[in-house]
């Protein structure tokens, strides 16, 4: 499946996008009105001293944007007060005749500089732009002679300038929002789809589990029915009891529970007291993850030993951080057969005396 386009990223494009229009605009429209009519600014100097601030500022932000980040609040809320302070200074040098003309370059540029700082702060931006606005507007309206068809102008120019710029800015950010809203939806189909998957997974495998559980079962039971097993043979008993042991150990499996090796090895030990068995159980060491293959293979030789006991028997469960060992030691009325051999999980039998004992060892694998 396809990685979502992420918000992110396309916010960082975006802020890339910003910095080299700010940049081109700075150096190539407002640079070229700046220094094409130098001589018409008065103090020249502080004309001259905006537009540098306002080149640090694109310099300072390109440190954040070219790496994929938005400018931090702790330098973009002081560099906003920056620009809009180099915006009125340069306004205060420019002749009344060229108000809001190319000559009054950083009317119309500083809302790039502005957009580049608060483009991830909606309120701020609006605030900035507004006061840029104001400012503005009331420079003009001290310094310009007064009619109506010059203030229609005024207001058309300023609306269109910093209306364009802002609506690029609630664009960007609508896009955003769009974005983070389909990514959602898409991280929400996944996470469904993978549920959906893992469900059904589950599905089989409880089937195949169960399958494998009842053709060891039907036989038992048929012969059963049609008299060909004695149920008072102690071997009949016994695999009755061992058949009963795994079938309950498969329940067991699909309980949520924090130590489901314990659990499972206290379902046999159940069904083990109930024929009558005396059973101890001692458990050294903290649960480790065992897989529930490696699980069914540690617990068939207790699951066999415990069937066949006659009066008594003790499992011990070590754990350590390398192995995990699972032992029985019974007095059987028949001898277990040894469980086939699983891959990764080593079965021994040993007699002492009366009693026979019965080991599964599995290495931890990191």
């Amino acid at each position: 499946m396809a990685e979502p386009f992420l918000p992110g990223r396309v916010l960082a494009a975006i802020r890339i996008v910003l910095l080299g229009v700010t940049a081109i605009l700075q150096v190539g429209l407002a640079g070229s009105a700046l220094f094409q009519n130098r001589s018409g600014y008065h103090p020249g100097w502080l004309n001259e001293t905006a537009y540098a601030v306002l080149l640090v500022v694109v310099v300072v932000s390109a440190a954040w944007v070219l790496r994929g980040r938005p400018v931090p609040v702790a330098v973009a809320l002081p560099g906003a007060a920056v620009v809009l302070l180099a915006a009125a200074a340069a306004a205060a040098t420019v002749p009344p005749q060229w108000y809001l003309l190319p000559q009054h370059w950083a009317f119309g540029l500083v809302g790039w500089h502005l957009l580049l700082l608060l483009l991830d702060r909606i309120r701020p931006l609006l605030a900035a732009f507004a006061l840029h606005a104001l400012v503005g507007g009331t420079q003009f309206l001290l310094a310009a002679p007064l009619d109506r068809i010059r203030l229609g102008e005024t207001a058309i120019a300023i609306s269109s300038v910093l209306g364009f710029q802002l609506a690029v800015g609630l664009l960007v950010r609508w896009v955003a929002r769009r974005l983070r809203e389909v990514t959602a939806l898409v991280a929400e189909r996944d996470r469904a789809a993978t549920r959906a998957a893992l469900a059904e997974q589950w599905e089989r495998d409880q089937r195949a589990r169960s399958a494998g559980q009842l053709g060891t079962l039907l036989p038992l039971l048929a012969g059963l029915a049609d008299g060909t097993l004695d149920p008072r043979a102690e071997d009949v008993r016994a695999q009755c009891a061992l058949a009963a042991a795994r079938l309950r150990r498969l329940f067991a499996e699909n309980d949520d529970v924090p130590d489901p090796l314990v659990h499972e090895v206290s379902a046999a030990l159940d069904l083990a007291e109930r024929r009558g068995v005396a059973v101890s159980f001692a458990v050294s060491g903290e649960a480790v993850p065992v897989p529930t293959p490696v699980r069914r293979a540690l617990t068939e030789p207790v699951l066999a030993a415990l069937a066949a006991a006659r009066t008594r028997a003790r499992v011990s469960l070590l754990r350590t951080e390398a192995e995990v060992r699972l032992a029985v030691l019974a007095d059987f009325a028949v001898t277990p057969g040894i469980p086939a051999r699983s891959p990764g999980v080593e079965v021994t039998s040993s007699s002492h005396g009366d009693r026979t004992r019965m080991e599964a060892r599995w290495q931890v694998t990191s």
